[in-house]
């Protein structure tokens, strides 16, 4: 290898056909097929994602890195089975860009936001068409998505054609509604534990929507949410080691009085 005549990208490349040289390449890389490799891309994604939250922007670069190296991963694989290579990704994503970009690297001109993000959907429509794919405003939404934004994504598509409500009103009242049905399974006096479970997703869609409808992200509130009561109580946890408890022996009264008091500090 000879890294003085290769640019950084191309010294990567190098490395991944290294690491799957059925002679003296790794035997985990050796192992790995398109399909065990997408639980790790998915986890990269997300520790890119954390580092922008926690805007460590040392942990951000090397995240991105773990992350590119998912995508030279993939690439060599479809090398080696003759699909595709890294240049092919590259000059795919090139040409997408600069098509659905008419008014950046052309000369067509639009009104407003609005219209560019037409343009944008009905590109990707065409594009599905040609490849003789599912024409719907709601293809290509993946579903690997986590829920939370995979309902986010649904909600918003349809909105772009005007099925949506245009005031906050009927979306607070669908998220009642929602919880009333919810309780009207509950109280049965033979519960349907799949009709609960049915209602209970409809409640979390409504939320999705009530979220979306105040311009929140429901993904990144709900990651929120999770670390703002992981750090209570770990505080709680901490209190009460400090008294020299255990929490199984603590009464929930008590535990709630210290919850409430680790909400009074932080204020």
């Amino acid at each position: 290898m000879n890294d003085k005549q290769q640019t950084p990208i191309e010294q990567l490349i190098e490395i991944m056909a290294t690491l799957r040289d059925p002679q003296k390449g790794c035997p985990w890389d050796l192992k790995q097929n398109f399909a065990t490799i997408v639980p790790h891309t998915i986890e990269e994604a997300y520790e890119v994602a954390d580092a922008i939250e926690q805007q460590n922007w040392v942990d951000v670069r090397e995240e991105l890195g773990d992350l590119l190296f998912q995508v030279i991963f993939y690439s060599q694989l479809g090398k080696e089975q003759g699909l595709f290579d890294f240049d092919d990704v590259v000059s795919g994503i090139n040409e997408k860009l600069t098509r659905r970009h008419p008014h950046v690297f052309g000369e067509t001109e639009f009104a407003d936001d609005a219209a560019i993000n037409a343009n944008w959907e009905a590109e990707k429509a065409r594009e599905r068409e040609a490849k003789g794919e599912d024409t719907s405003i709601l293809a290509n939404i993946p579903k690997a998505l986590p829920a939370l934004s995979r309902a986010d994504k649904i909600q918003k598509r349809c909105a772009k054609h005007g099925f949506d409500w245009d005031t906050i009103g009927p979306v607070v009242e669908k998220v009642r509604e929602e919880i009333d049905e919810v309780m009207d399974e509950v109280i049965q006096v033979s519960p349907d534990q799949y009709k609960i479970e049915e209602e209970i997703g409809d409640l979390l869609f409504a939320a999705v929507n009530l979220s979306r409808h105040l311009h929140v992200k429901p993904e990144l509130a709900l990651q929120r949410a999770n670390k703002k009561f992981e750090r209570r109580f770990r505080e709680v946890e901490k209190s009460v080691l400090e008294k020299g408890r255990c929490l199984d022996d603590c009464s929930l009264e008590m535990l709630d009085r210290e919850w409430e008091k680790v909400k009074r500090n932080e204020r």
